[in-house]
């Protein structure tokens, strides 16, 4: 590798960091968020799950509009505009009055979120050689976990302050998250200006195959690249659902569990309130300390064993570490043993879509096929936040913990990756296709 595909997996791994920094940071202030924003008598959990819900379709809608404009107009241009619409209106989700605004703010913030990630996977996936292509991509979805772990020293850093009574008065955590969250429109710039088109894409324009690039209708014309696009289809939705519609809501469940562990020890008002924040951030680190491990250890293995074999195992682990530590989950110390386990095997998965569905797709329609897979996904993923929010609100509402149990029942979706894996295409040591 040379200095420009250095430079080219930094910032493509850049954007995607801070992608994941705004979304954990939506995720970690969610609670407090709906806390400040609902009126009397609405269920926080429930409209929670509304309001990620709302994201996670605006995150599809964006990777399905975004993907197709990166095969027509170019990755690095679809790049820079993504960055800008998901980092400006985190920000603007700062102002929010009520569940309503935010909850608009939440879509359009989706929109360059769901975007980015497919171009930057195909910019790297066709900028880098065949050798060095696995392992930039494991990478680079690895280092998305950064971004997550710099959101938990943000939550707290913050929660830390709060204890000490040291926030400005008029302003909330919650809404200073947010604004931190704007920061990254700064890499649009450095985007516009350094980033130039793939080789493979360039070639691809000077043969005038413009006209059917990012087309979802000659995605699903050739019968090859429609199957394909179907089986990452249903790839993606079980780890898409399973993290948004399970993993995520980790949070609320160690909220829930300390605020009961640190009541009992005595803590109340703004301390107690800081001090659920502190352990909600300290998940958030443990879950993608894990997370990072497991993403690098994805692609390790599926180079020397094949991607079905690497698919089926992280499916396999994380739902017996998911369900285990939602059922376990108790005291303290259980956050630092079962929740990095659980982030080893689930965003694990997610370094092996990186690695895998550029890899099944043309160059015309590398971006639209990948953001296909992976954002109609979050169409259909979008039903896990609603569920859990259901199931915990009316059926195990009954229960002391009725989150526990919602995300026990959840894991079920993960045999529906396994189901759909001995229909996948192998690629492990096969050039793209073009």
């Amino acid at each position: 590798m040379n200095r420009y595909h250095w430079f080219v997996l930094a910032v493509s791994a850049l954007g995607w960091l801070f992608d994941c920094l705004d979304q954990q940071l939506f995720l970690l202030a969610r609670g407090t968020a709906m806390k400040d924003l609902l009126q009397e008598g609405q269920d926080i959990n429930e409209y929670g799950g509304y309001a990620t819900a709302i994201f996670v379709l605006g995150w599809a809608t964006g990777g399905l509009i975004f993907g197709s404009l990166g095969d027509r107009i170019g990755r690095a241009k679809t790049m820079m505009i993504t960055i800008l619409v998901y980092s400006v209106c985190t920000g603007l989700s700062a102002l929010s009055k009520g569940f309503w605004d935010f909850a608009f703010y939440r879509f359009i913030t989706g929109l360059g979120v769901g975007g980015e990630f497919a171009v930057g996977v195909a910019l790297v996936a066709e900028v880098m050689p065949d050798k060095a292509r696995p392992h930039a991509l494991g990478l680079l979805q690895a280092l998305s976990a950064i971004g997550n772990v710099s959101a938990a020293f943000v939550e707290w850093g913050l929660s830390t302050v709060e204890r000490t009574g040291g926030l400005p008065g008029a302003m909330d955590k919650w809404r200073i998250m947010f604004l931190i969250g704007a920061l990254p429109a700064l890499l649009a710039l450095i985007v516009r200006w350094k980033l130039k088109e793939p080789e493979k894409w360039q070639q691809m324009k000077e043969r005038g195959e413009t006209a059917t690039a990012g087309s979802y209708a000659a995605l699903f014309r050739d019968p090859r690249w429609r199957k394909n696009a179907i089986i990452g289809l249903i790839l993606a939705c079980a780890g898409v659902i399973a993290l948004w519609g399970i993993v995520f809501f980790v949070f609320d469940l160690v909220g829930s569990v300390m605020r009961k562990v640190l009541a009992e020890q005595g803590l109340s008002g703004a301390d107690l309130d800081g001090a659920v924040g502190q352990w909600k951030g300290k998940t958030s680190l443990m879950l993608n300390l894990g997370a990072f491990s497991g993403m690098l250890a994805f692609t390790k293995f599926t180079q020397r064993t094949s991607r079905r074999l690497a698919f089926a195992v992280s499916f396999v682990g994380a739902m017996f570490s998911t369900a285990f530590t939602f059922w376990v989950l108790q005291e303290p110390w259980h956050i630092y043993v079962l929740v990095p386990i659980m982030g080893f095997f689930m965003l694990g998965i997610f370094g092996g879509y990186a690695i895998y569905f550029p890899e099944l797709f043309p160059t015309y329609l590398r971006s639209t096929g990948t953001s296909f897979c992976y954002n109609v996904g979050r169409f259909l993923a979008a039903s896990g936040p609603w569920t859990i929010g259901l199931l915990s609100s009316r059926v195990y509402g009954h229960t002391d913990e009725p989150l526990r149990y919602a995300g026990i029942t959840m894991c079920s979706i993960f045999l529906v990756g396994l189901a759909i894996l001995p229909f996948a295409p192998e690629t492990k040591g096969q050039p793209l296709p073009e």
